[in-house]
């Protein structure tokens, strides 16, 4: 059930006041208060629907699941303007990562949660999640941010502008910048292990390109045009630093244990730059570990590799249970 709160008022990074921002959420699990929490940050198209038939991490998170919700109590915000609650924002370059995080930090607020088992989000969801945590240090026990790093690359800057470009200049703007979209999530190790150069009976197409135009079809039909900008528009906001580029000083506070996770065959969140920032940031912090996804998949590999996320997670979510 979408639930809903209201973050009154609201004053964005640069200065923009709202004097309302409704912030929706859903809730799975143990009722909260009874078990620890779990929050759970959406990526770019997902939402707050984590869990059932239709959750978008269903595979990962459920009953008897890796993160169980048999034992915990999972909350999931929708980011504000990604349309699943209705709401939308016209002047979507108001809001960074860093707005997300601290209306996320007030809906918990709200909510009269003090402490977090864990926070887990992969891409958007995962910068989301360190920003959360350079926020507030004490709050979070576990800090898991998966496909993702504290900042946007030059590479996630190039990926984004031309999105932006397809979205404010295409005929057919959701579509077009969906089936570039999926070109970089997915890899041509991927697409060839998928489709291998096949067509139909009869068709003058490939299927690799039909799947491209189904997958921005279906956007199309379930996403608004405002959402996608918005959520784009994020992606290229991601800096922990606050603009300072010192990721040490950012980071080095966080309390809780971090848990970094790529993938091998990233193309859009390189797993070279996780693994810097692990590297950089255990010279200072011992409560830290860095995982890698074996996929062909690419970026898309945390949304497909769940047995591998899974076996990675099972000692952080097995732990409070066993104890």
């Amino acid at each position: 059930m979408l639930n809903r709160l209201q973050i009154e008022p609201f004053k964005t990074h640069n200065s923009s006041i709202y004097q309302t921002i409704p912030l929706s959420y859903e809730t799975f699990g143990c009722p909260l208060g009874s078990a620890p929490i779990v929050l759970v940050n959406h990526a770019l198209t997902g939402n707050s629907s984590v869990v059932g038939e239709h959750g978008w991490w269903k595979d990962l998170v459920g009953d008897d699941k890796c993160i169980d919700t048999l034992q915990y109590s999972i909350v999931a915000f929708n980011i504000p303007g990604n349309g699943y609650d209705g709401f939308l924002l016209d002047n979507y370059e108001d809001f960074t990562v860093f707005d997300i995080a601290n209306l996320f930090l007030k809906g918990l607020e709200l909510l009269k949660i003090h402490s977090l088992f864990a926070v887990i989000g992969g891409s958007l969801g995962g910068s989301v999640t360190w920003q959360m945590a350079v926020l507030q240090p004490e709050l979070i026990q576990n800090v898991i941010p998966i496909a993702t790093d504290w900042k946007a690359t030059d590479w996630v800057l190039a990926q984004c502008r031309i999105q932006k470009q397809l979205l404010e200049n295409s005929s057919q703007p959701l579509e077009d910048a969906r089936m570039h979209a999926m070109t970089f999530y997915r890899t041509p190790q991927s697409l060839t292990a998928k489709f291998e150069r096949t067509k139909q009976v009869g068709s003058v197409t490939y299927d690799v390109e039909n799947w491209l135009q189904n997958h921005g079809e279906k956007l199309q039909k379930r996403f608004h045009l405002k959402a996608y900008k918005l959520m784009n528009h994020l992606l290229t906001t991601t800096n922990v630093t606050d603009g300072t580029n010192n990721f040490i000083d950012s980071a080095k506070n966080i309390k809780g244990a971090i848990h970094l996770i790529g993938i091998d065959s990233d193309q859009f969140y390189l797993n070279e730059e996780i693994n810097k920032s692990y590297l950089a940031l255990s010279e200072f912090k011992s409560n830290i570990s860095f995982s890698e996804i074996n996929s062909i998949h690419g970026h898309d590999g945390f949304l497909i590799e769940f047995d591998q996320l899974s076996e990675m997670l099972k000692d952080i979510f097995q732990l409070q249970i066993t104890n």
